[in-house]
């Protein structure tokens, strides 16, 4: 590849704001923090720009997108999602695991779950439900997108470790004066005239605000246990 075409390569590559806007409408229920926890997962592997900004290219929302339609259209958990992405790497061409023969939709609904149901997907009790919807760690809502079970799913670990929605109260606190943060910083830093958006700069601003939230809790952890 020529330099000039290797420019024109980078320049197609997307942010994770944009990538998040391209899929939104398919997948309503996506976030960045889902985004995130793909890649966390090792699902999607994006590049990085030498100040730490993830970078998407095509290939990489083809494969978010094969992704998510697995989780909303065959329920599929992410660790076989993982081995189907793996086959596929690997040349050869898996069946979707438990899919009807000749099964080819990709346009089903997106999943909506009310409380039964969530509850049921996570073994949540109504009262953990309750608690944590007090607590502003979910919507107040009566039906809830996907994304949801994530969420309850890791307080119902937690609640196993002594860790109760209570105790997490501050948490919201603190995600609302964060995210008033990044929404004053990147008001101040949107140019219409430079087309940037607002929305997708507070996003990658929030990239680098959890790198420090997260390296300051792991090395707090860690001299907590010298």
């Amino acid at each position: 590849m020529t330099a000039a075409g290797a420019a024109k390569s980078r320049g197609d590559r997307l942010s994770i704001g944009q990538v998040l806007d391209r899929l939104s409408a398919d997948f309503d229920d996506l976030t960045l923090s889902k985004l995130r926890f793909l890649e966390d997962r090792g699902l999607v592997t994006p590049e990085r720009t030498s100040s730490g900004y993830r970078k998407f290219s095509q290939a990489h929302i083809d494969r978010i997108r094969l992704v998510l339609t697995l989780q909303r259209d065959h329920y599929l958990p992410l660790k076989v999602i993982a081995e189907y992405l793996q086959d596929l790497d690997d040349g050869k061409s898996p069946e979707i695991p438990g899919a009807a023969a000749g099964t080819t939709s990709m346009l089903r609904p997106v999943t909506i779950l009310n409380r039964e149901e969530l509850m049921r997907q996570t073994g949540a009790s109504p009262k953990l439900l309750g608690d944590a919807i007090s607590a502003g760690l979910l919507p107040a809502v009566e039906v809830f997108q996907a994304d949801a079970l994530e969420q309850l799913r890791s307080l119902v670990t937690l609640e196993q470790r002594g860790i109760t929605p209570r105790h997490l109260r501050m948490m919201r606190v603190s995600v609302e004066r964060e995210a008033e943060l990044l929404h004053q910083a990147a008001q101040l830093r949107a140019r219409p005239e430079a087309n940037l958006n607002a929305r997708e700069e507070a996003l990658e601003m929030l990239e680098h605000l959890e790198a420090v939230r997260s390296g300051m809790l792991r090395n707090t952890l860690l001299g907590n246990a010298r």
